[in-house]
């Protein structure tokens, strides 16, 4: 399961950014995952714990944002969204396109950190 490696490092370097704000514990992570970027949510969550544990972000929420992932088709001049199964064409038109606008992120979009004598 991949996922917990992804998670190892997500956690890295949020604890980074923990331990720079003087933050005690972290309340939450937020991951912005895109739908053809390979990591599976279900595993992303059942493999949260694992990546946590012993750290400053155990015992965070994990919420994810999923995107759904979009070619560009010069065609219909729009993005146009694709599933897992995507063929390298439009699935409205039928246009051959690798163009992907997005769909592939694994990006972390926040953590809420507790530091002590702050009001944020």
């Amino acid at each position: 399961m991949h996922e917990l490696g992804l998670l190892r490092s997500v956690v890295a370097a949020v604890e980074k950014v923990a331990h720079d704000a003087g933050a005690t514990a972290v309340e939450a992570v937020g991951l912005r995952v895109g739908t053809l970027s390979g990591a599976v949510p279900v595993a992303l969550h059942g493999s949260w714990p694992l990546a946590t544990a012993g750290t400053v972000v155990a015992g965070a929420r994990l919420d994810l944002d999923m995107v759904t992932a979009a070619v560009w088709c010069a065609t219909c001049d729009a993005e146009q969204p694709v599933d897992e199964f995507f063929a390298l064409e439009c699935p409205v038109c039928a246009t051959p396109t690798a163009q992907l606008v997005r769909g592939r992120e694994l990006t972390v979009t926040y953590a809420e950190l507790d530091v002590p004598g702050s009001h944020s």
